[in-house]
């Protein structure tokens, strides 16, 4: 498969993408990326594409423009290489939370985001953990959401924790908290919370017993960690025994690693999706790698297989829990 496929990094995922390809047997392809000073991007390869198939992988993190900017800039020129299929590796998509307009003249961005993408010659999406699933439909091309999930439950299940709980942020993730407590055979509970405006969550209350309990708080993504240290806060008073926070997507934004360094919970754990700095990586910080996950669903792409087959490298069954 090595001869008929090449997997090129850009700045966002540089080892991500080092380790997909490792895991495939093959190398990372020959590119270089140059920001100039007046803020244009050029993205040229080094290498012959032409009847390749081609998986650029690129999380669109901060800086979430420069680097979705950086994708399209790489599909035109795959596209004028005369590369068979050009699919992109977003493990973290960007602009995921606006999704709809929540309030009278909003943009739909993620909308918008799909339509681009197609323009600039992506035939395929593959991503970790959409904020919507619905974005999916965004698309008039082929995009198969993965899903960490199944990663973050082996690592509990290393633990050998026992009396566990599993505890959504909201309401709204009640659903891959109870994907998470199949997997782990434990119950569910509900951070009752509401948000006044964005960024800024008010804790109202627990709907669930936690007293007692080893308690696994997960969500897709952590941003400034505000309203998941609260959560923490309130667990551990309404008689939780510990807290762990899991999520996919370690966004980290403002006094986020701060927060979550000084904070009661006995772990974080989160995936690669999102590449961090030195500076964002401290002691109660575990990183699970999505890279055996991205790795096999390429090679199912390539072999005409069922991606949902995916899940099996996991002992899960795809239809039933993830």
């Amino acid at each position: 498969m090595k001869n008929k496929i090449t997997i090129f990094a850009l700045s966002a995922s540089q080892e991500l993408a080092a380790d997909i390809a490792s895991n495939l047997g093959c190398e990372v392809g020959k590119s270089k990326v140059h920001h100039f000073a007046d803020g244009e991007i050029l993205v040229e390869i080094e290498e012959s594409v032409r009847g390749k198939d081609v998986f650029i992988v690129q999380s669109t993190s901060n800086p979430v423009t420069n680097n979705l900017m950086e994708v399209l800039v790489l599909a035109d020129a795959l596209k004028r290489a005369s590369a068979k299929e050009i699919t992109a590796i977003i493990p973290y998509f960007g602009y995921a939370r606006q999704d709809r307009k929540a309030k009278p003249r909003q943009p739909i961005t993620s909308k918008l985001i799909a339509n681009i993408l197609t323009a600039a010659g992506i035939n395929r999406v593959v991503t970790v953990d959409l904020h919507a699933a619905q974005i999916q439909g965004f698309f008039d091309i082929p995009v198969d959401e993965m899903q960490a999930l199944p990663l973050l439950a082996n690592y509990f299940k290393q633990q050998q924790l026992e009396n566990i709980c599993v505890v959504s942020p909201d309401h709204g993730g009640a659903t891959r908290a109870r994907k998470l407590a199949v997997a782990l055979d434990a119950p569910v509970a509900i951070i009752d919370k509401r948000r006044p405006k964005p960024n800024v969550a008010e804790i109202m209350g627990i709907l669930g017993d936690v007293e007692g309990k080893h308690c696994i708080v997960i969500d897709d993504m952590i941003d400034t960690g505000g309203t998941i240290v609260a959560g923490v806060d309130m667990l551990l008073k309404k008689g939780a025994k510990s807290v762990r926070i899991a999520c996919t997507h370690a966004v980290f934004s403002g006094a986020a690693v701060e927060r979550l360094e000084n904070c009661r919970a006995e772990e974080i754990i989160v995936t690669d999706t999102i590449k961090l700095e030195e500076e964002k990586i401290f002691p109660k910080l575990k990183i699970v790698s999505v890279a055996g996950l991205l790795a096999k669903t390429i090679d199912n792409i390539e072999n005409y297989l069922p991606v949902s087959d995916v899940f099996e490298m996991f002992n899960f069954d795809n239809h039933q829990e993830f």
